[in-house]
């Protein structure tokens, strides 16, 4: 996304939720905005095919017991 890009999302986000933003939490709003829409492009970048799917379930590993 572009920086105006960004910007225009962001103010449109903030009247839907209702939201004041302001003005002093503005550029710190728009950097981290700018920085999750990098995280996505990443993601999105990622070629899949049909066939991929997601995991069935998740089984986390149990932690070990400290005495």
């Amino acid at each position: 996304m572009t920086p105006k890009q960004i910007e225009t999302y962001v103010d449109a986000a903030a009247i839907a939720l209702n939201l004041r933003l302001r003005p002093d939490h503005r550029a710190g709003v728009l950097r981290y905005f700018g920085l999750a829409a990098e995280f996505a492009a990443v993601v999105e970048a990622v070629p899949l095919d049909p066939h991929d799917e997601t995991a069935v379930h998740f089984s986390p590993v149990p932690t070990e017991s400290r005495e």
